[in-house]
């Protein structure tokens, strides 16, 4: 049977310096999978060196690595021996694969550009030895020998001096560990879209098996300077940092007859979870809301509503360090720090000066709407139920159709916010009657289990709870494109803007509606009379 590359005795790695980790690849599949784990880690600005005799099998390993990056096993990758650069312009960055054999004289290798590619991409480059001087230090050097127990097995050696590189392989190295745990030892490795987040994902796939890696690495996770009383943004929202929640979560909703994904394998210390993969199909048409679907999905809140909420939720044995996750609570803070994201990034942006005064108004035009939501009774808010996060199965019956995905975030909270989540989903435009039709299938059905379901209550609820939802929104967009370099979400704000307009038409909410108006152009317009 084939195995996975083993590791052999090395120097130890450091995470931030020197250090090298030797393999045993029995075969040339086995350096295939050990190219799949290099392409998951491979990121713009790195130079990864292939070291070898003719026929090593350099080659073979830059092919599989490529074939990895552009998730194309047919890629062609010819040699670059006679063209010395062979470049690949693949969706998430471009890779250029250099074979320096031929250079008669180590300055040539400056005509070939490297610095200039490793600036937006990154660069294999087979016989570095030609010109070590040109090879930058933060350099993977991967040194490729057989091994003497087969034809096609393979010793590698991984050194590097410099970089995080070795942090990066002991990680990916572990992930393929815990695959083979989990039976997908052998599995083929493909980076998975994820979204905002700093979490990764991958597609495992074996056999005609699939399942989903979630690689929420702790040292990757970006540092959150206090906000407020000693307290970071992701803690006063409740946003957990560890992924605890991610296995107790969607054990309990699977638990409640609804479709998350199991559980196959994880190691919660270190951020790692495996988990079924329930499939791709969403519940867009054609890129725009499926009224079907969402009101599938609408039917799922219902029917998740209509219990008591649990607070405490089990952890599956043997994976985690405690035995149960307790889910937090939103409260005030929660709801004020989110919304706060509006001044703090979005009005800056529009360049509007946010004194002390006009926040002091904003939180006090905030307080009792929200504290009225909360007064009324409370059920588990996933905080993410939107497009994104949602799998169409249309084989499955009844509410079994809808997969659920990014559940992490969930808390203890108003009703009215999946539903406001869903109905003016960020990410698509859902046209106001679909609103309007998916938030009355809602109530019908919360009153077909409940005669006593105030649907007068829950309609304010979910006017504020849509308000506040579209408030930290636009501050979320526009703080992912100034902090995090990710101008892709500005194109949301018109119809974000957009759904909090709809959400300020509600007369309990006519104060807050002329607060926006005053200070906000864009906002304004859209409130005006007859606008809509």
């Amino acid at each position: 049977m084939q195995q996975p590359p083993r590791p052999s005795q090395a120097s130890g790695p450091s995470v931030n310096g020197a250090g090298e980790i030797s393999l045993t690849c029995c075969d040339e599949a086995a350096t295939c999978r050990l190219a799949e784990d290099l392409a998951m880690v491979l990121a713009p600005g790195d130079c990864l060196c292939l070291v070898g005799d003719l026929g090593a099998g350099k080659s073979t390993l830059a092919r599989a690595l490529l074939r990895a990056l552009a998730d194309d096993d047919a890629l062609e990758v010819p040699s670059p021996t006679f063209t010395l650069v062979q470049g690949y312009a693949l969706r998430r960055f471009p890779v250029a694969h250099l074979d320096l054999y031929r250079l008669e004289d180590p300055q040539e290798a400056d005509e070939l550009g490297l610095d200039d590619m490793l600036e937006t991409g990154a660069a294999l480059v087979e016989w570095p030895e030609r010109a070590p001087d040109h090879i930058p230090a933060s350099r993977l050097v991967v040194r490729i020998a057989p091994a003497g127990e087969g034809d096609d097995a393979r010793q590698v050696q991984l050194s590097w001096e410099s970089g995080t590189w070795g942090g990066r392989i002991v990680r990916t190295l572990a992930i393929r560990a815990l695959l083979a745990k989990a039976g997908f030892g052998l599995a083929r490795r493909r980076y998975f879209q994820g979204d905002a987040s700093p979490r990764r994902y991958e597609v495992i796939t074996q056999e005609g098996r699939s399942a989903i890696l979630m690689n929420a690495d702790p040292a990757a996770r970006p540092s959150s300077p206090p906000l407020r009383d000693g307290l970071s943004y992701a803690e006063i929202v409740h946003l957990p940092d560890t992924i605890d929640a991610v296995a107790a979560v969607c054990e309990a909703l699977r638990a409640r007859g609804l479709a998350a994904p199991a559980l196959l394998a994880a190691d919660l210390d270190a951020g790692l979870v495996l988990q079924e993969d329930l499939g791709r199909d969403g519940v867009l048409v054609d890129g725009r809301p499926d009224p079907q679907r969402y009101a599938a999905a609408m039917d799922v809140l219902a029917d998740l509503h209509a219990a008591p909420p649990q607070e405490v939720l089990p952890l599956p044995a043997g994976i985690g360090g405690g035995e149960s996750y307790r889910l937090p609570h939103f409260d005030m803070d929660a709801f004020l720090t989110e919304a706060d994201l509006y001044p703090d990034w979005y009005l800056p942006a529009a360049g509007v000066e946010v004194t002390q005064a006009l926040r002091a108004e904003f939180h006090a035009l905030w307080r009792p709407l929200l504290a009225a939501a909360q007064a009324r009774p409370q059920t588990w808010v996933l905080r993410d139920y939107h497009s994104p996060n949602l799998i169409w199965r249309g084989d499955r019956q009844g509410t079994d159709r809808i997969g659920i995905v990014d559940t992490q975030d969930t808390v203890i909270g108003p009703d009215a916010y999946d539903v406001a989540s869903l109905a003016m989903d960020a990410r698509v435009t859902v046209p106001r009657d679909l609103e309007a039709a998916l938030v009355a299938r809602y109530v019908a059905r919360r009153q077909a289990c409940d005669a006593g379901f105030d649907a007068a209550g829950f309609r304010h609820d979910y006017a504020v709870m849509a308000a506040q939802r579209a408030t930290k929104i636009l501050g979320v967009f526009v703080r992912l494109d100034r902090r995090d370099g990710k101008p892709q979400y500005l194109a949301h704000l018109p119809r974000v803007r957009d759904y909090l307009a709809r959400a300020l038409d509600d007369p309990a909410l006519a104060p807050l509606r002329r607060w926006f108006a005053g200070v906000d152009e864009e906002m304004a317009a859209l409130l005006a009379p007859g606008r809509n």
